[in-house]
């Protein structure tokens, strides 16, 4: 009976890392569904890019107010959990405060994860009332309606209540190591939680014990489900930031990927010197579908980015078609993908890891042409993203199955492409009439 809230503790431990285990798996396996893509070039521009974008939040801070708050968040729950190292440490061997043997330097720590903590609390509440209260734009979209909305929430709460559970804990424990109760050996600096303390005057020692440790488990307990309810959540970012930074596109922002094998199409069309009789181009550079219609037909990295997508709206607020009414959202393409990914991913467990057609694809069941339509390929939405997703490449890849597989271009579009072929210009006029315009 000693050790049973140790083993307990283990069990506890072992099912909340484990089933995270097992989400982290099948998140790399639906990842993995995408088509193959090389980002493996220049890789301390890529490193530099993570260091900057995802551990720096530079580009957090364009928009000061909910970047910086989102700073202190994202600091505040990152340190204040570096003490999960001593709770489980606790946990498995039944010490308590295990390293407060550091003095000093553990009084630092832990007094400056309380000021943090509180930080959060305040940053948290003001996200609550732009979300809630003043009801931003671009948190009051319709992209955002029923689940969305729910989860942004749900994860405020989290917050709240697990740095609440934090101080609660210190207060107590604090409250123990004054009444010299056993066990609880001095240590520590608490310049919020000894403000807190004194709710529990007058409790004798032992309910203020059984206090301490049902916040104690609660707060371990807490932070367990939050990470099993990441994979579930926009808040999958907070580790899909890193891995989705680096491999973001190093290129210019205007610069277009070009098909393989209708750019050596294109070449040999241009080349005076080429045999027209020549063998066609090798079918090991021909795709065997032009573009995307459905997630599988994506790169991993567009499917990375689908996940790693905060739900943040910066790109819609940004968008010039959104912001002249056109159906467009980024986020919504984003949001889309994601969606029919994981319904690929339920399709996919069901039949015992084997996709079975289900009739639906991203393209016109999720996201329709009148969207793809209506983008402007101005690259705003890109250069908003705080974790550098690229809507825009999506877009362009579905765009591309639409003319080169269905033939279904917007009229003007096709009226354009004709005249290229038959003029070799856009314009409705013979090309050699193109210079005609010095005269006048």
């Amino acid at each position: 009976m000693e050790y049973l809230d140790n083993i307990f503790f283990a069990v506890i431990l072992a099912i909340g890392v484990g089933y995270f285990a097992l989400n982290v798996k099948k998140l790399m396996r639906n990842i993995k569904l995408g088509q193959a893509v090389n980002r493996s070039d220049n890789p301390k521009a890529r490193w530099n890019n993570m260091l900057m974008i995802a551990l720096g939040q530079s580009k957090m801070v364009k928009r000061p107010v909910s970047g910086i708050m989102h700073i202190l968040v994202y600091v505040g729950f990152v340190i204040i959990n570096i003490e999960m190292l001593e709770i489980v440490i606790d946990g498995l061997f039944g010490t308590h405060r295990i390293f407060a043997f550091m003095g000093g330097f553990y009084s630092f720590l832990i007094g400056s994860f309380e000021v943090l903590a509180v930080l959060v609390l305040v940053a948290v509440v003001v996200f609550w009332a732009r979300r809630n209260v003043l009801k931003l734009g671009r948190f009051a979209s319709t992209d955002l309606e029923g689940k969305p909305k729910s989860d942004a929430n749900i994860i405020l709460y989290f917050e709240i209540v697990l740095m609440s559970l934090f101080l609660l804990m210190n207060a107590s424990d604090f409250w123990l190591q004054q009444a010299g109760a056993s066990h609880y050996v001095s240590a520590g600096s608490f310049p919020v939680s000894h403000f807190i303390s004194p709710i529990f005057n007058g409790l004798n020692e032992g309910t203020v014990v059984l206090l301490e440790r049902t916040f104690w488990w609660m707060h371990i307990v807490g932070i367990l489900i939050f990470l099993n309810y990441l994979y579930y959540s926009k808040h999958l970012h907070i580790l899909l930031a890193f891995p989705n930074t680096y491999y973001a596109d190093l290129n210019a922002k205007g610069k277009l990927d070009n098909l393989e094998s209708v750019t050596r199409e294109v070449q040999l069309m241009m080349d005076p010197n080429a045999d027209p009789f020549a063998a066609p181009v090798s079918t090991d550079v021909v795709p065997a579908k032009f573009g995307a219609s459905d997630v599988m037909d994506l790169n991993w990295v567009q499917l990375l980015n689908a996940y790693t997508c905060t739900e943040c709206g910066r790109c819609t607020s940004s968008c010039p078609a959104n912001q002249t009414g056109k159906k467009l959202s980024p986020r919504k393409i984003m949001m889309d993908t994601r969606d029919r990914l994981e319904e690929v991913s339920r399709n996919i467990d069901t039949n015992k890891g084997v996709f079975v057609p289900d009739n639906k694809s991203l393209l016109n069941d999720y996201i329709t042409t009148e969207e793809l339509w209506a983008c402007t390929s101005c690259n705003a939405c890109v250069e908003e993203c705080p974790v550098n997703i690229s809507p825009l490449s999506i877009i362009m890849d579905m765009r591309r199955y639409l003319v080169m597989e269905q033939s279904a271009a917007p009229q003007s579009l096709n009226a354009m492409m004709t005249n290229i072929e038959n003029n070799g210009a856009p314009w409705q006029y013979n090309q050699m009439d193109r210079l005609n315009w010095k005269s006048e």
